[in-house]
């Protein structure tokens, strides 16, 4: 195993625009195959990490993880997902896994390691997956079988207060995937103007409410700045109200909004997808599990294009086929076990010759 950490990607204080997007269209019905996978599941958990991986055994089943495979993790976060996968291409197999946040990359240190796994089988980089394609050369993924991309923010991280993701305990208002560098979701509320304030909330978040919550920010800041995440979500229950009949907390969208434009997490994908399209030999697999409707738009989107649907892929002959006809989602039973699993959605493509 080797521990690597890569350049500080410093994220721009603004607002950033989400790439228009193509039309919609019902790709061909291509059902996933159901490799001998079970006994990866099966195996005993080496390491106790706060963060369950959602739709694990269909990540495994779609991917289809054969013994000496070569596998990408763009998200590795606690490694379970990792782990799952690279103990299913075995023997022979390897796995390089990428990660913002180094407590993540030492969790999946720590569970990798104490995994019965042949020496050298994976290596850990800290870095964001828009280099995707630069870090894998970095360290011999040239062409691989498999890349998954396993987006947003983990349940450790939201349940950590002093990582000021969640209204649900009082921290600092960061919400840096990385904490290395870059602004915090502190500077933005505290430094945008009004306007571009409400165009990031409403933007991000899909927040209706978003212009009386950036006046109310910029009326609150004149007296002091706004430092923790229960001040912000004090102010957004103030400006929204109790939600009527939402059934979500009144901050949600807002605290959403501002996780995305700290990391630019956007971005990040529109970036990552092309590269992970160009590391796969020809049969292999992406899969990516996204949990908000802007980050799956992009990912259905692209797929779309990438698999020539409406003429999309004209100036070059299409390089996917979409695997999965609509999203897999996650079971009542694995909801039951695991709630932040109800809104995962996992798309699938497979590599053309």
């Amino acid at each position: 195993m080797v521990l690597v950490r890569g350049n500080c990607w410093e994220p721009a204080l603004a607002v950033h625009r989400v790439l228009a997007m193509r039309p919609a269209y019902a790709c061909a019905p291509w059902p996933l195959p159901r490799p001998r996978v079970r006994w990866a599941l099966d195996q005993p958990e080496p390491v106790a990490f706060h963060h369950v991986p959602v739709l694990l055994e269909a990540v495994l089943e779609a991917l289809r993880p054969a013994p000496g495979a070569t596998l990408i993790d763009a998200t590795v976060g606690g490694g379970g997902h990792a782990l799952a996968l690279l103990r299913a291409a075995q023997p022979g197999g390897r796995l390089l896994g990428i990660d913002a946040d180094p407590a993540a990359l030492a969790a999946a240190h720590a569970r990798l390691s104490a995994a019965d796994l042949p020496p050298g089988s994976f290596v850990l980089h800290h870095g964001r997956f828009a280099d995707l394609q630069a870090i894998a050369a970095a360290h011999g993924f040239a062409e691989v079988d498999a890349v998954l991309f396993d987006l947003g923010v983990s349940s450790h991280q939201l349940d950590t207060p002093e990582r000021g993701f969640s209204f649900a305990a009082e921290g600092p208002l960061d919400m840096r995937l990385d904490p290395t560098g870059g602004p915090s979701a502190a500077d933005l509320v505290n430094r945008l103007d009004e306007r571009e304030l409400a165009e990031l909330i409403f933007r991000y978040g899909e927040e209706r409410a978003s212009r009386r919550i950036a006046r109310l920010i910029v009326e609150r800041r004149r007296q002091a700045p706004i430092t923790t995440t229960a001040d912000l979500a004090a102010l957004v229950r103030r400006a929204v109200g109790r939600g009527g009949r939402e059934r979500i907390h009144p901050a949600t969208r807002t605290f959403q909004a501002l996780r995305i434009a700290v990391n630019r997490e956007l971005e990040q994908l529109e970036a990552a997808l092309p590269q992970a399209v160009e590391l796969l030999r020809p049969g292999g697999r992406l899969a990516v599990i996204s949990f908000h409707s802007l980050e799956d738009r992009i990912v259905k989107q692209f797929f779309r294009a990438e698999s020539g649907y409406g003429g999309s892929a004209a100036a070059r002959p299409p390089r996917l086929t979409i695997i999965t006809r609509k999203p897999i989602e996650a079971d009542a039973a694995e909801i039951a076990a695991n709630p932040r699993a109800r809104s995962a959605r996992l798309r699938v493509a497979e590599r053309r010759a």
